[in-house]
């Protein structure tokens, strides 16, 4: 039977289950030893540059990008790919693009503190973590986040508002979540999949789920003062609403007996990327398997008094189910 989320939102606001974020500060102890960081803005350059020997200089100054953002590789040579690049740059929308992106983004300040906050934060608990070289770019929606360990390219276009003239072609439910304050935690969350030791051999829901809870209680230690919003791209209001009915969620994952599951289509209705997760409720987020995973990790984690690298190795996840003794909290 489906059961209609959002009901009580309708009647009253209630108070969330999560700590006050307005009173966050962050621990100056992993500040310390913070670097300064430089965000290289490569789309100034490469739009600037008037013919095939000045784009040539440039991809052969930014090596890393040129191969990992550009597709150096597929190409027949160096010069190919400047002439490209030349005739898109010349391309009167594309032009117009880069226009947007450069009043949208002319400044970046907000962004370099959070990176260098994040990076201090991330070398607490890994000391081994070196802070990789960030660059900008637009891409003409060629790509959103290149990261490696090493290099992030940032593909500023993808990150214009939502109700910016200029859209990638992706679902408008999607479109939303990529917005200037999704950048830093969409990064975070990406380098986390470094971190999270995974058995290969488990296919199950559960193995998911729990994968995605490490991967955002990994995002909410590092970034402990950023919104739930910009971590898992719910709206205040649905995370709310899934505090109000977590006790209705984890009944239907229980009363379907879907926790060992591995049929992919089943295991996509509740962990992939979509508008809602009907199979519940046709108001219950998509996704829903993830944020259930978190609340597992985080009662896991503070069962124990677990370290975050204790909760990122582990990877029995029967094992990490059973000891985080979890029960919905609403």
């Amino acid at each position: 039977m489906h059961i209609r989320l959002f009901l009580l939102l309708l009647v009253t606001v209630l108070i969330s289950c999560q700590p006050s974020e307005n009173t966050c500060a962050l621990d100056e102890e992993r500040l310390y030893g913070r670097e300064e960081l430089t965000i290289q803005r490569l789309e100034l350059a490469f739009f600037g540059a008037k013919s095939k020997e000045e784009m040539v200089s440039l991809l052969r100054k930014y090596p890393e990008v040129s191969s990992k953002a550009l597709g150096l590789n597929m190409y027949p040579n160096i010069d190919s790919l400047a002439e490209d690049l030349l005739r898109l740059h010349q391309d009167s929308a594309m032009k117009e693009l880069n226009k947007a992106v450069v009043k949208e983004f002319a400044n970046l300040s907000d962004i370099k503190v959070e990176l260098e906050q994040a990076f201090a934060y991330l070398k607490s608990y890994y000391p081994d973590f070196k802070a990789p070289k960030v660059y900008t770019y637009v891409s003409g929606f060629g790509f959103d986040l290149i990261i490696d360990e090493d290099v992030i390219v940032i593909g500023l276009d993808y990150f214009l508002p939502s109700d910016h003239v200029f859209q990638p072609d992706i679902p408008r439910y999607l479109a939303s979540r990529y917005e200037r304050n999704y950048l830093v935690p969409m990064l975070v969350l990406a380098i986390s999949s470094s971190y999270n030791e995974i058995d290969s051999k488990d296919n199950t829901l559960l193995a998911e789920m729990i994968y995605y809870g490490k991967a955002y209680h990994f995002v909410k230690s590092i970034l402990p003062c950023t919104s739930d919003q910009y971590l898992i791209g719910y709206t205040p209001e649905e995370i709310q609403a899934c505090w109000d009915n977590e006790d209705i969620i984890w009944a239907h994952f229980i009363e379907n007996e879907l926790l060992f599951q591995t049929n992919p289509f089943e295991i996509r209705k509740y962990i992939g990327e979509a508008p809602s997760t009907d199979a519940i409720s046709a108001d219950a987020p998509g996704r829903i398997g993830r944020w259930i995973g978190w609340n597992i990790v985080e009662q896991f984690a503070s069962n124990g008094n677990r370290s975050l690298e204790e909760v990122m190795q582990e990877s029995d996840v029967k094992m990490l189910f059973k000891a985080s003794k979890y029960r919905p909290r609403g």
